[in-house]
Order: structure tokens, then sequence, then C-alpha cells
């Protein structure tokens, strides 16, 4: 069996009237991105006469969005494009939830620990981790910013967890 690529028709799962898949595509998730943006922005105030509001610029780029994601949806839909491409999950997955564990860790088990295993969960977006260097890496950057935060940067950060502080 070959690795070359076969040069038969690639079956899309767009519509035949959509022309360019990957503008169509990125088109809605602008206007998705936008419709975020302007929902949560919704509670903040606007803008009052001349002065501006918290809500006023979060509004004004969601709709200056919305009417960018328009624009290229139609682009998609007018002009021949490329088809979806494909795009590897892993690594944008895993560094995402890293960030999110990282947030919700960083109260409770402090910065030393929360900061460790952050980088390990986004060691696991790719196959290619090897894992001795990736602990050794892992060790050497949680002392740095254990000492960078709280004392080079003067940051009053909790560097051990509440269990063992208390």
């Amino acid at each position: 069996m070959s690795d070359t690529p076969s040069h038969a028709p690639v079956k899309s799962i767009m519509p035949s009237w959509i022309r360019g898949p990957q503008d169509f595509v990125g088109g809605v998730a602008l206007i998705a991105i936008a419709l975020f943006a302007l929902w949560a922005s919704s509670d903040l105030q606007g803008m009052r006469g001349f002065s501006f509001g918290a809500g006023t610029v979060p509004r004004m780029f969601g709709g200056l969005l919305v009417a960018l994601g328009v624009g290229i949806m139609l682009v998609g839909l007018l002009t021949d494009g490329v088809p979806l491409a494909s795009y590897a999950w892993r690594g944008p997955l895993f560094v995402s939830l890293s960030i999110v564990c990282f947030a919700a860790a960083i109260r409770p088990l402090g910065l030393v620990v929360s900061a460790f295993v952050t980088f390990m969960v986004a060691a696991l977006g790719t196959h290619e981790t090897r894992w001795k260097e990736t602990i050794i890496v892992g060790i050497v950057l949680t002392a740095f910013c254990s000492f960078l935060f709280p004392y080079g940067l003067g940051l009053p950060m909790q560097l051990w967890p509440r269990f063992l502080v208390q």
C-alpha cells in the first residue's frame, strides 16, 4: 500500500450550493463568536449620549465581526474556493484544557501544583511527547514560576495547596 495521496475526488459533506466551503464555515464561525460576544456584553451599560459605557466597545466590535462574518460567508456562497481542510484537534484541545485546568486549580492547589499539572496536561497535546524530558522541563518551569511570580514580580500568590498551608 502506498502512502501517496490518491487523486480520487473527495466527497464533501457540504451542500452543492456552497461553492467555497472553507470561507463559508469560517464566516459562520466568526458570526458565532460575535453573537457570543454580543450576548456576553448584553448586561453591560451602553452608550449614553457622548459618554461611553462598559458595553459600547464589545457591542461595536461584535457588530463589526457579524458584518465581517456575513461578508466572508457570502464569499463562500458566491465564489469558488478551497474545500474544508483537515484539522488536528488534539493540540488545541489539550492546550485549552490545560488553561481551564490552571484556572480551576490555582486557588485550591497553589502555584506549584497547578503549574506542574497544567504543563503535563498541555504535553498530552502531541503523541510525540517524551515523558522523562517533559517531567524534567515541567519541574524546572514550575520552580522558575515559583520564584518569578512571588519574589521577582512581587505578586501575592499562594505557592502550596491550602490544606498544606493551614
